[in-house]
Parts: C-alpha cells; structure tokens; sequence
C-alpha cells in the first residue's frame, strides 16, 4: 500500500504537538524533497521521510527511545524496511548504516535545518532570506550558539553526500527559502 503525504501528516500531529517541532519537520520535508529531485529519489517518499524522522522525539526523546520506538510505530503502521532504516540512520547513536542515498541526505539535513532556523531567527526581521552562507559558516564555530546543533552531523553530512559544506549548505538554504512563510521565517 502506498503511502502519502497525509498518511506522514497524520502520524505526526499524532505525536507531535509542539509547533516547533512540527515546523521542524516541514523544513526537513523542503530539504528532502529538494535533495529527491538532486539526487534522484522519490520526492514524495524522501519528503515523508523528512516529515517523520522525529515525530517520535515528543513522547520518547530519551537515546533508548528515539528513533526506535517511532520505528517500532510506522513498521505497525505498514512503512516499509528502507524508509524506517533512513530514520533509524539519522541519529548517529542508533549504529544504523546510513546505506542508501536517502539515509544519506537524512543524516545530512536534519541538524543544518536546525541550524538555518537558528540563524534566521537572530536576524533582524527574522527571516530565511536574511540569512547568508558566510554567516552561517561563521555561526558554525560559534559553540556557544544553538548549542544543542551537532556540528559534526552537519560535516559529516556533507561529505557523506559527497559535496562541499558551503554548497550544501546554500542548497538547503535555498530549499526552506521557498516554504519559509510556512516555517514563521518569511
């Protein structure tokens, strides 16, 4: 049975009450499909992806919980093996492969998402469209900000998709660009 985006949608807002946390998981949708059409994925599929990789972190956030627990749900619920594989993968602590391209721009989305949220939200008008490539390098070596970022996923995430941070990360900054109204960032 094919699942769509309404399926993912459910799933989230059932779990998922935070606005944070579902704004989070829009913008890692935006970059997954972004990375579908880049990388030759199925776009709605990556997108759901995206949109589930933390619906499960509200109600079980701890490293034994999360993202197991949420595998657990949407294998019950009928997603398939490689699609929760992907999300088992994100988490770096889990020891999951990230074995296909899908996992891989998983690994590589999620935690710069976050970071992009945290820079467009010091800006002065709060937005995506302020927020520059350069600023966004500089930010990175800054530990004391958004701290609770992993820095190493997002290098890593790179070179695991074989591409050059500042490209990515302008890629995936150009991506939320086109939903930023959507994230509260427009």
């Amino acid at each position: 049975m094919t699942k769509t985006r309404a399926d993912a949608l459910a799933i989230l807002h059932r779990y998922t009450q935070s606005d944070s946390l579902r704004k989070h998981a829009l913008a890692v949708e935006q970059a997954m499909r972004a990375c579908a059409r880049r990388y030759g994925g199925d776009e709605d599929r990556w997108g759901q992806c995206g949109l589930l990789h933390d619906f499960d972190y509200e109600a079980y956030p701890t490293a034994e919980e999360h993202p197991f627990v949420g595998s657990k749900i949407l294998e019950a619920e009928g997603w398939g093996e490689e699609f929760r594989r992907a999300i088992l993968g994100h988490a770096e602590y889990t020891g999951v492969p990230r074995d296909t391209m899908m996992a891989r721009a998983l690994f590589a989305c999620d935690e710069l998402c976050g970071f992009l949220t945290a820079c467009a939200l010091v800006q002065p008008g709060k937005t995506l469209a302020e927020v520059k490539v350069s600023s966004v390098k500089k930010k990175l070596k800054d530990k004391a900000f958004a701290r609770s970022v992993n820095r190493d996923d997002i290098v890593n995430g790179a070179r695991e998709l074989e591409v050059e941070l500042e490209a990515h990360i302008e890629f995936v900054l150009g991506s939320l660009c086109e939903i930023a109204p959507e994230l509260g960032l427009g």
